[in-house]
This record gives structure tokens, sequence and C-alpha cells, in this order.
């Protein structure tokens, strides 16, 4: 998958989830963005919706407090022109058809929560575009991800769709403590559904987004907030602020670095080692000429350069050409 400049098969993609950490404020929303880019994330992705369109009024607080949190159409373009003057992507998650219809305008790629996995009306809609998709995947088991794929496959036979799809383990509880994080599902997607995969990270701390990219992770979700204590609103209590999110940067791109390219080849250290530490077959008595070889004839010592050790078994039985000497190596042109 490709997100602006960056291939996910050659970089892990980091995305600072700002989500509603900036409760409405338009100003906060830039700051972040601008501490986000700091701390080195490729993007920042924030929550679109039109709340009548979201949630029922009957449920009253919640209603209200996501009514307060709305940005508008004009906003979100100011805040993802801004992101780009950052050097970060544009990223945001619809809640509702209109809202999704409108990021198709303006995002570098849209993220569909986990919630909203199973709603078809909005995978139709999203897939209808041409924007990268990341899917969460909490709450569905394979089956049920497996019936959403089939599901856009349906609508959209002619489109290679998955080299635009991204799907992230995800387990939707905030937070999620660590005996549930179960992050080995990351390499069942993988195998199961051969897409691009990722981690969204709910846990407290950075840990598991590390360790994810250790299990095929080539996208890590992150919540992101300027300070865990900025407000009662729960999601910065659980949210990386920036100097936690820069670290978890920081390991992410040393473990990128220590996977390698998966080739079992010899690494350039060993290369300048590997003669001064592998074994040679030396004598181990002085050897008369004329002489049959034996087991009892050989001791194995470093460093290399003589004959090695896994020739032993096809010189025993060899004549001695000439005198050896106890500890000397043993070359083939000692031998008849």
């Amino acid at each position: 998958m490709k997100i602006n400049n960056i291939d996910t098969d050659k970089k892990v993609f980091i995305i600072a989830e700002i989500g509603n950490n900036h409760e409405g404020d338009f100003e906060l929303a830039k700051e972040m963005i601008s501490l986000a880019a700091k701390a080195g994330a490729d993007a920042v992705k924030f929550q679109t919706f039109n709340t009548e369109n979201y949630v029922s009024k009957s449920d009253t607080k919640r209603f209200e407090m996501l009514k307060s949190f709305e940005l508008n159409g004009h906003q979100f373009k100011k805040l993802k022109n801004f992101a780009h003057e950052k050097h970060v992507s544009f990223i945001s998650t619809p809640f509702d058809i209109k809202s999704a219809k409108f990021l198709e305008q303006i995002v570098d790629a849209i993220k569909i929560s986990s919630s909203d996995n199973n709603f078809f009306p909005l995978l139709k809609t999203v897939f209808s575009g041409d924007k990268p998709v990341i899917i969460s995947t909490g709450l569905s088991n394979n089956k049920e991800i497996e019936d959403a794929l089939n599901y856009i496959l349906s609508k959209y036979e002619n489109t290679n769709f998955k080299n635009k799809l991204a799907l992230l383990h995800c387990v939707a509880a905030y937070p999620v403590e660590h005996q549930y994080a179960n992050l080995k599902a990351i390499k069942t997607i993988k195998d199961n559904f051969n897409v691009t995969v990722g981690y969204s990270d709910h846990t407290l701390g950075i840990n598991a987004a590390i360790a994810s990219v250790a299990l095929g992770a080539r996208l890590i979700e992150k919540h992101f907030t300027k300070d865990k204590n900025y407000s009662s609103f729960r999601d910065h209590k659980i949210s990386a602020d920036p100097d936690e999110f820069s670290k978890m940067v920081k390991s992410v791109r040393e473990v990128e670095l220590m996977l390698g390219n998966g080739e079992n080849i010899i690494q350039y250290p060993e290369k300048k080692i590997k003669l001064s530490v592998r074994r040679s077959i030396v004598a181990s008595h002085d050897i008369k000429k004329g002489k049959i070889l034996s087991w009892r004839d050989f001791n194995w010592v470093r460093p290399g350069g003589g004959i090695p050790s896994t020739e032993t078994e096809n010189i025993i039985g060899k004549k001695v050409k000439e005198d050896l000497v106890k500890g000397q190596k043993i070359q083939y042109h000692h031998l008849h």
C-alpha cells in the first residue's frame, strides 16, 4: 500500500490518532498536528462526523459531547493543508455517509473504525472512491472480516481493491489490558487475507506497538494527545503524549532496521570474523610420512584456514605425504 509518497512495504507508516482529543478546538487541533509531526508521525488522523447521523439524540450525554467536538468541512480542509505544510499525511475516519463523501475529496487515506467494519453502506461509499482505505478489525472474527471483504469484492469485481487496502489488528477496548492484545493475530490476518496489515494500538504504553512491527505490522496507529491530563475526556489518558510517541517512533525505526530483508545470508560483520572463529583440522600428535589417517590423528581448533572440520570424515583413510608436527594444520597438499 502507498499513502502519498510512502510505500508501506518499505517503511512502517506511523499514524498519530488525534481523533477527538482536540475537543472541537481548531487551534488545539493544529497544535497537535505540529506536535505529532515533531514526534515523528508519518500521518495524523482525525474523526469526521455529523452527530445527528452518528449518535441518537436519546443518548443525550454522548450526543452533546460529540456535538461539541464537531469540526466543519472548512476547518478540516485547513487542517489538511496545515498537515501537509508539516510534511505529514492527513487521514480521517468518517462516521456517516455524508462525511465519507466529503473526506474522499480532501484526505490522503480513509480509515474505517472497528465499530463500522460491518457498516456495509459506508464501505460501499468509501470503496467507490480511489483513496487508500485502512480498516480496523476489532469486534470481528475472521468470518466477519471475510464477509466485509467479500461484500467489497462483490461491488467492485473489476478493481484490485486489495492494493489500496490495509487491515489493522485491533482490540476495541479502551484501554486494552496486555493479556488481551493478541498480537499474534497480526500474522493470522496477513496469512488469511493477503493484504497489507498493521496494528491499531489501544494498550497503555508503547511496547505493543513496537512488538507489532516484528510480527509484520506495516502501519501503526496510536492515539495521540498534547497532555494525558489535558481534560476529563477519557481519550487523553489512553493516548501517547509527544514524548512517549517520539520514543515509540524511535524504537519502531530501530526494529525496522533490525528486521532486515529476511534473506538468510552471512552478514557483513560476520564476514570479518568468520575465518577466525571457524575450526581447522590439526594433527593431534606428531604424524610420520606414510601414515593412514584416522580419527585419533585429529584435533579441531581455531582459526580456520586449514581443512575445515566438515571434511573430517572425507580425509580419514588418506595417506600423509610428509611428516607433520603436533598442532600443525593439515592441508590437502599434505595428503595423497
